[in-house]
């Protein structure tokens, strides 16, 4: 092979991999949008449940830290701008800045953070394991912020408002993702 025929061979793979990261970010900021359309209210807090966090711990799984923050940030901005994205149907900044918006900002750090844990492993209990123990509380912590500065209320009534009903949901939603993470990264070229 010439040396010529070999850069030729490595720019298509490259141009091939670029394809493949943009269709896999395009598929799941659009996973992300449907699932955030699952959800259901709760009467005494402003968080709803909701399948999207399935698709946030399925994006740590299986996407690198910088795809997945990419592919968070682009689901964010869409929301922001006014695509009907977040969960429920919504959009808008107050989205973002009102009582439920540090789920939304905890989403991109979790699934940045959770990702680089996970490093290149497809481990089914290491990936639960990291759903659990750290995606989960840095999702919290931001929800429990943006309900407390927001609402101005007790760290106790935070808890009862913005954890604790939705421990036992979050945790059969990250054996969900890990499921499905685990049997897509089985197809997946170079994840």
């Amino acid at each position: 092979m010439t040396e010529n025929s070999m850069h030729q061979a490595r720019g298509t793979l490259s141009a091939q991999s670029s394809v493949r990261k943009m269709t896999l970010t395009g598929v799941c900021v659009a996973l992300l949008a449907a699932s955030a359309y699952i959800s259901f209210p709760l009467p005494f807090t402003p968080a709803m449940v909701t399948a999207l966090t399935i698709m946030v711990n399925f994006v740590a799984f299986v996407m690198t830290p910088k795809e997945a923050g990419l592919t968070l940030l682009i689901y964010l901005l869409l929301g922001i701008v006014g695509v009907p994205v977040f969960v429920g149907g919504t959009s808008g900044i107050a989205k973002i800045i009102g009582p439920t918006g540090g789920f939304n900002i905890g989403f991109l750090v979790a699934a940045m953070v959770m990702s680089a844990v996970r490093g290149k492993s497809h481990d089914f209990k290491k990936l639960i394991m990291t759903g659990i123990f750290v995606g989960m509380p840095i999702i919290y912590i931001g929800g429990c912020i943006s309900m407390y500065a927001v609402n101005r209320i007790s760290v106790w009534a935070t808890l009862l408002t913005a954890v604790i009903p939705f421990l036992f949901g979050d945790v059969v939603k990250v054996v969900i993702a890990a499921m499905i993470a685990v049997r897509v990264s089985k197809f997946r070229v170079g994840a």
